[in-house]
């Protein structure tokens, strides 16, 4: 059994480990804490109240009121906008992080998902990496900017924006904001959450800065038939229609795409790979691609995806009872649309191959925009390798990525801003990658690193 004394010690350990930092550190941590520990859980948690703690941290740190905004477009919905003013030289920047998180369950975790605790180098909980670890260094910094009295030569916008996790995103958070206060975050251009960092045994050795990114959009492929009794089969059944088009579907490949970030990833990427994969990646990213290259890379899934729209069923329904023929059958297909391509091209392709009897139609819920990719800044890539290289060594490769998933960045991609994606969580390996999944957590020295990592790459851009 423990002393007493054991007990108390155990107890103020992780405390008395913050106050032994820097005072920088020490701001980081305690923003960092109480951002973490208010549940905001999509479904159930309240954001809203995330949004008012931060707004309160940057009020006690000297903000005046008209530069601190906090929306809530529904109950447990918050927004955050806060301004740091510059000379005005430059359009602003934004600087932009979500503050909701996916469910954990108390039960299935070994810690308690909306504790912050300090165990073996790191910090669990849910949303320590995404993207609560990101929001926490933008506040701290931002607070620290505030009473050092610093005045870059643009305005700094900071937000902290609800359900990025969800459709919601429409409706309560970015795509709330731009639809309702367009003119107080417009920006020059934005960094986002993103990009991903790249390991060798451990080991950092490169960087991605995303400047692209698919839209997500879902389509509903339908069947519909008189049906009857299943002791009189006929030759419309429903249920076949819809699986002989699924079949086709999935012999689809659309037209291989490239656009400037792609190219430069496949060219730059390339000396990373072995050596075979990267010849083929060279191949591809030639003007004149070599179509033996483009089969052999479209074979792997991480390649393909990079190249070309993707589309693939996730989910299937079909009948209504077990000695009836079915009246309809249903499935969903995702698809991941390559920047530029647009969705409506897209529908008709799938419209083609599932044939004239299966209706597709987009899911109303995720009707994608298409969104451009964000030109490659020199300015951008050139602060985040100063960054990067001063934390990790001299050999660090820094180069632009596609993601083939989907962000926030998005939406201001498609009002004509450029979003640049960018990763701080450093010494995560690919194999232990725990966002959205049980004991979430990042390395204790990565969360303090990445407030310095964030004040070299927007000090540089902001001046």
């Amino acid at each position: 059994m423990k002393t007493i004394a054991a007990l108390v010690l155990a107890l103020f350990a992780p405390l008395s480990q913050a106050q032994n930092r820097a005072p920088h550190e020490q701001l980081a941590f305690g923003i960092y804490k109480e951002l973490v520990e208010i549940n905001t859980v999509t479904d159930t948690g309240d954001t809203a109240r995330a949004a008012d703690a931060m707004a309160a941290r940057l009020l006690a740190a000297g903000y005046p009121v008209e530069d601190v905004h906090v929306f809530k477009p529904a109950p447990r919905k918050g927004n955050l906008v806060a301004k740091l003013r510059g000379t005005g030289a430059r359009k602003p920047m934004i600087l932009m992080a979500h503050i909701d998180v996916v469910e954990a369950r108390r039960e299935d975790w070994t810690t308690d998902p909306f504790q912050l605790v300090e165990k073996d180098g790191y910090y669990y909980a849910r949303g320590s990496g995404d993207d609560k670890y990101m929001a926490a260094a933008f506040v701290a910094n931002m607070v620290r900017y505030k009473k050092e009295g610093y005045k870059p030569d643009r305005d700094i916008i900071l937000i902290l924006e609800t359900d990025e996790e969800t459709d919601g995103a429409y409706t309560h958070g970015i795509g709330w904001l731009l639809k309702n206060q367009r003119a107080l975050i417009d920006a020059e251009f934005a960094i986002n959450e993103g990009g991903g960092v790249g390991l060798d045994k451990g080991r950092p050795i490169r960087v991605g800065v995303q400047t692209s990114e698919k839209v997500y959009m879902n389509f509903s492929l339908e069947v519909r038939d008189p049906g009857g009794h299943s002791s009189l089969p006929g030759r419309t059944n429903a249920i076949y229609r819809l699986a002989a088009g699924l079949v086709r579907l999935g012999q689809l490949d659309f037209p291989m795409e490239l656009n400037d970030t792609t190219r430069l990833y496949l060219q730059r990427a390339a000396d990373f790979e072995d050596p075979k994969i990267g010849a083929d990646m060279k191949a591809v990213a030639a003007p004149n691609p070599d179509p033996a290259a483009v089969a052999r890379l479209s074979a792997i899934p991480r390649f393909n995806a990079q190249i070309r729209t993707t589309c693939v069923a996730t989910m299937l329904e079909g009948g209504h009872a077990g000695n009836a023929l079915p009246q309809s059958a249903k499935g969903t297909v995702n698809c991941r649309i390559f920047p530029g391509v647009q969705p409506k091209d897209v529908q008709a392709e799938l419209q083609a191959m599932a044939g004239p009897k299966v209706e597709v139609t987009p899911d109303p819920l995720y009707i994608g925009e298409p969104t451009p990719a964000s030109p490659v800044r020199p300015d951008v890539l050139k602060a985040v390798t100063e960054a990067v290289q001063h934390f990790h060594g001299k050999d660090m490769h820094v180069f632009p990525v596609m993601s083939t998933g989907a962000s926030d960045g998005s939406f201001f991609r498609a009002q004509g801003i450029p979003v640049y994606d960018v990763d701080g969580s450093w010494g995560i390996s690919p194999d232990d990658e725990r966002a959205h999944g049980l004991d979430e957590r990042i390395p204790v020295r990565a969360m303090y690193d990445d407030v310095l990592h964030w004040e070299m790459i927007y000090k540089a851009l902001a001046g």
